[in-house]
């Protein structure tokens, strides 16, 4: 695929763009005009001539955080306090990125609520609820969280956690239109437990979104809508139809030809929809005209169940382009095939303009969960460079042409049927954190972390209608790990940020964090980097050197991604703070538990000299009874499995509170049976989230549950 490209105000533009860049040369001269002024996709183009707004997710197509504001920087910074707060009505995990328009901030919160706000003040304009029901909490794999809205021609678009796309009017957040995202007549596996927590994009008047659900058995597609209509334009699906039949979607052919013969046809993916679901990245290039997306993890997790070892098994753990108006397949490619390590490709993808080799280049820069930092060609996908980020042993490295990793046989745990102490873990070496460019330092600033996994197959494979289809062993075990194994495991636990220049593929710089799955990062123009941190802090780093410059007490944990914007002259800095996703809700909260305390979840606001203050911290224990004086083991060890199979990504695991959901030993349902079995099995608070799951497990299995948590209650609890 060849291109011609011109070069106009740094950015190299596709000769057959030429209209548009006529029309934006007309838009300087109206520069100061409001947003609506003009249409939102050359709005978004030229983002620096309205540098106050934040219109798209990564605040221009490219994604790169990066704001051209400067009011705050290294000498201003000791003036730098909250202007204002908004406290949420939600204390779930919050990972939104808020969008700015004209003055008004539009974010949204746990449970996929949004809310419009006075960005200058604060104050609440608006609030819509989408009501999503309660019962789908359970579908999920990481949290009710959401990640933000779309922006379009005086339209908010939010995609709900139960697979609802609900087009807003911005002005008063009344509904215009709503679609199902989920195909009616599509084959997509035997659970089709979906679930949407990331943010639209929209490109050419076209809102894309993905699902997820790979862990519960789904098949993964990427969905484009009309803005206007809500009308379905295009699906392209990432895993080939089981029976190699057209889906009737412009990814037919290439499913077909390419993808289904790099699957086994008795693989446990033709029953469990092979997963490969595109669940966060998207991004509109305007200067390739092409739509990028990240395909996540297989279903199971196992290769040796999942396809019985054969194959690369795409598009699984890929980036693909398409064309937007038609979703008409471009390139491919494949960072993790034969993926067994849960290496989704689904986090950030970001466009640059690097000198390479002499020349400038169109590039995406990719540092997925599997650890290696990747530089493609943005037009064709040509694989240019790659390098690790992070500590790495599933790999020996990547090939240099071809960008393939070089498998370590022994980790391929699945294959060999030994188990593996992976690195990077399931987390990854890069999670949902965003990262973020400074075209002012050539550094990209990345999240990363350090969270290994102790992996091995299971040998036979039944999957759980609720519960997580891995394919892994998990069998109960009647030993917790010694003090010396769980320091040892605290020890290879690690948080970075990291500077990294994607020409040389080094680390320029390095602050070590206290611990892993610490926030997104912003850089602007004022040579600063801004990240929030689990340990309930809010830094400002040096951009050159990562100097901390400022730290914030935000009261909670923080894994959502700052954005900066500019009123009357003032410029801002927001966050949403919440613990919780992914790792709050699985992990057994060491990074959570520096704070102390529940979340208290806020949209937090800084300013030079701002004058608000945060209320002190009043957790008062939450009041709880000691648990039952005795159980049964033989029952609790039992009951040990049940718990890993269904309960531990939401509750802890092993029964250690998380800081988010209710720290079940200490849970008064525990005390009795009849009680246990009306919320577990009956679903007496499907309305706050926890189904029940009669249909899943028997009687006798939920009471072993309870015997395990009263067990874990009297090993970790210390006792009057």
């Amino acid at each position: 695929m060849s291109m011609q490209y011109s070069t106009i105000w740094g950015h190299h533009l596709p000769n057959l763009r030429w209209r548009d860049v006529l029309l934006g040369m007309g838009m300087l001269l109206c520069a100061a005009a409001p947003v609506h002024a003009e249409s939102t996709g050359d709005a978004i183009i030229h983002a620096d001539d309205h540098p106050g707004d934040w219109l798209i997710h990564g605040r221009t197509y490219s994604e790169q955080r990066y704001s051209p504001l400067m009011q705050i920087n290294a000498k201003t910074i000791g003036r730098l306090h909250l202007a204002w707060h908004y406290d949420l009505d939600t204390n779930r995990g919050q990972e939104a990125t808020p969008l700015i328009v004209n003055g008004i901030m539009y974010t949204t919160t746990a449970w996929s609520k949004v809310k419009a706000l006075d960005a200058a003040t604060g104050r609440l304009l608006w609030a819509y609820d989408p009501k999503v029901d309660g019962r789908v909490g359970v579908r999920g794999c990481c949290d009710i969280v959401n990640r933000g809205l779309g922006y379009w021609n005086g339209r908010l678009y939010l995609a709900t956690f139960d697979n609802r796309l609900i087009a807003l009017d911005s002005k008063d957040g009344k509904v215009v239109w709503s679609v199902n995202t989920i195909p009616t007549d599509a084959d997509l596996g035997q659970q089709q437990a979906y679930t949407i927590t990331g943010a639209p994009r929209i490109a050419k008047g076209r809102v894309l979104i993905g699902n997820g659900g790979a862990e519960f058995g789904a098949r993964g597609f990427i969905s484009a809508f009309d803005a206007e209509t809500g009308r379905l334009d295009w699906r392209f699906f990432t895993v080939p139809n089981p029976h190699n039949r057209p889906d009737h979607a412009p990814s037919d052919t290439v499913l077909m030809t390419r993808a289904y013969p790099t699957w086994s046809p008795t693989g446990a993916w033709v029953r469990q929809g092979g997963g490969g679901t595109v669940w966060d990245s998207i991004v509109y290039d305007p200067v390739t005209d092409l739509v990028y997306f990240g395909a996540g993890n297989g279903s199971p997790w196992s290769y040796g169940i999942r396809s019985n070892g054969k194959g690369d098994n795409l598009f699984l753990d890929s980036i693909v382009a398409v064309k937007p108006e038609t979703g008409e397949y471009v390139w491919h490619f494949q960072e993790t095939p034969e993926d067994q390590w849960d290496y989704t490709s689904t986090q950030q993808i970001m466009t640059l303009d690097l000198p390479l080799g002499g020349q400038m280049r169109h590039v995406i820069v990719h540092a997925p969960k599997n650890g290696f930092f990747y530089v493609l060609d943005a037009a064709t996908g040509e694989f240019i460079s790659g390098r690790n980020f992070v500590f790495v042993n599933w790999a020996k490295g990547l090939d240099p042409k071809t960008g393939r990793p070089i498998f370590n046989p022994a980790a391929q745990y699945s294959v060999t049927g030994k188990p593996f102490y992976v690195f990077p873990g399931d987390m990854g070496g890069h999670g949902i954190a965003a990262m973020s460019y400074s075209p002012r330092t050539g550094l990209v600033y990345l999240p990363t972390q350090q969270v290994p996994d102790h992996l091995k197959g299971a040998r036979k494979f039944r999957a759980l209608p609720d519960g997580w289809n891995l394919g892994l062993d998990i069998q109960p075990d009647d030993r917790m790990p010694s003090t010396e194994e769980q320091k040892a495991a605290v020890r290879d636990l690690r948080g970075t940020l990291v500077a990294w220049d994607p020409v040389s593929q080094t680390a320029r710089w390095e602050v070590v964090q206290k611990g892993p799955a610490n926030g997104g990062t912003l850089a602007t123009a004022g040579d600063l980097v801004f990240q929030g941190l689990t340990d309930g802090t809010f830094h400002a780093y040096d951009a050159h050197d990562g100097k901390d410059l400022f730290s914030f007490d935000a009261q909670s944990g923080i894994i959502a991604s700052p954005v900066s914007y500019r009123i009357g002259g003032r410029q801002y800095v927001a966050i949403e703070v919440g613990w919780g996703g992914s790792y709050g809700l699985f992990a057994t909260g060491l990074a959570r538990q520096e704070t102390g305390s529940v979340n208290h979840s806020r949209v937090l606001a800084f300013a030079l000299d701002g004058k608000d203050h945060l209320p002190a911290v009043s957790d008062a224990p939450v009041p709880s009874s000691p648990p039952p004086a005795s159980f049964v083991p033989r029952q609790a060890l039992a009951g040990s499995q049940q718990y890993q199979n269904y309960c531990q990504y939401c509750h802890g695991a092993n029964v250690e509170w998380n800081g988010v959901l209710p720290d079940l030993r200490k849970s008064p349902a525990i005390q009795d049976k009849n009680s246990f079995y009306a919320i577990v099995g009956k679903g007496a608070l499907s309305s706050f989230g926890m189904d029940g799951f009669e249909k899943s497990m028997k009687p006798d299995e939920i009471e072993s549950i309870r015997q395990f948590i009263i067990e874990r209650a009297h090993q970790t609890l210390s006792q009057p």
